[in-house]
């Protein structure tokens, strides 16, 4: 049974940072590429960030976190990270974790997490 855990959310000021994490298991993250999204109230979820296992495996980011978030994977310890610096108020949603088995981006993640809620105010 594939299971995504994430963890490391939580209420942060304005400027300040959270680590996020995802524990995966059942599968191998080697072959997949793993993104983190998030839904804020009334909108509809999208996508902050992707790693892709595949090609270059380059990441993806967001224009509004590009320079705030980096995404890090740890395939030996099945582990996703999320570090957010320079945290916004528009940041707070709940941000999820998913995996996609295609390996080259995350169009349609096969695997996602329960979510864990960001929330950034003074």
């Amino acid at each position: 049974q594939v299971q995504l855990v994430e963890s490391g959310g939580g209420l942060v000021q304005p400027g300040g940072s959270l680590r996020l994490s995802c524990a995966a298991s059942g599968l191998t993250l080697d072959y997949y590429a793993i993104g983190w999204f998030r839904q804020a109230p009334g909108k509809e979820r999208e996508e902050v960030s992707c790693i892709r296992s595949l090609g270059d495996g380059s990441a993806y980011y967001k224009d509004s976190v590009k320079g705030r978030f980096t995404i890090s994977r740890d395939n030996a310890k099945n582990m996703v990270y999320l570090q957010m610096n320079s945290l916004k108020p528009e940041d707070t949603a709940v941000y999820y974790c998913a995996a996609e088995g295609s390996g080259y981006g995350c169009y349609d993640p096969d695997h996602w997490g329960q979510g864990t809620q960001v929330t950034v105010s003074s």
